[in-house]
């Protein structure tokens, strides 16, 4: 299968720096994006496999009344023991990189040119940066993103600071990336930002999509399929 078929984009950005103003824009024109955060919450559903092994490792006081898993409880235990943290990501990443795999092979069925992956932590773990063409990171300056998280989440100066800290730098993450939006500004700038960036992904020769025909489509996405597995379930 060509690699020119399609390609993937990994987005990803830092606590309070405006991945949600880009991800809007990038939907207002009607590109394919796949949010890690949304997939993590549909996996630890009730009577899920996911959601069956987090309540046996951390017991049933992490959930609500209604059973549902209290995701501020949990966030609580994992963000003080890096252990924990782990071992959770341990029983829910398999599952949420399953359920992006489908969602990928759905786009390029539809022949969309390009996919976003929405993952907050893309460039922490740096585990799937390598099977991304492009990565776009969503920048805004250090005091921004402190006043924004302070503003957003009623915290401290402390707290925030803390919260930031546990992510690494944007700064670090800036020198990562093939693409920078920065959201310094307002949210005009950040669109026409985006804006360019669409228009230079829609042009890539990275994409060059025909028209297959059933028996080579099929050929097509069973090689894709082969390679997404290696990628993101190995």
């Amino acid at each position: 299968m060509s690699e020119s078929t399609m390609f993937l984009v990994g987005l990803s950005g830092g606590i309070a720096s405006g991945k949600s103003t880009v991800v809007a824009v990038l939907r207002e024109l009607g590109c394919a994006v796949i949010d890690a955060d949304v997939i993590a919450r549909e996996v630890v559903q009730p009577r899920l496999k996911a959601y069956q092994q987090i309540v046996r490792y951390f017991g049933p006081e992490i959930l609500l009344e209604s059973g549902e898993i209290n995701r501020e409880a949990l966030g609580s235990i994992i963000f003080s023991q890096p252990e924990k943290r782990r071992l959770l990501n341990a029983i829910t990443h398999p599952e949420i990189q399953k359920e992006m795999l489908k969602q990928v092979l759905k786009y390029f069925v539809l022949g969309y040119r390009y996919v976003i992956l929405d993952i907050p932590l893309l460039f922490e773990t740096k585990r799937l940066t390598k099977f991304m063409k492009h990565t776009i990171l969503v920048y805004c300056d250090p005091q921004t993103q402190l006043a924004r998280l302070r503003k957003r989440s009623g915290l401290s100066q402390a707290e925030a600071e803390a919260r930031i800290a546990s992510q690494l730098p944007l700064d670090e993450k800036r020198r990562m990336a093939t693409h920078v939006i920065d959201n310094s500004g307002d949210r005009e700038s950040t669109r026409q930002q985006v804006l360019r960036l669409h228009a230079r992904l829609e042009g890539s020769l990275d994409f060059l999509w025909a028209r297959l025909a059933v028996g080579t489509a099929v050929a097509a996405l069973g090689g894709l399929l082969y390679i997404l597995l290696q990628h993101f379930i190995s």
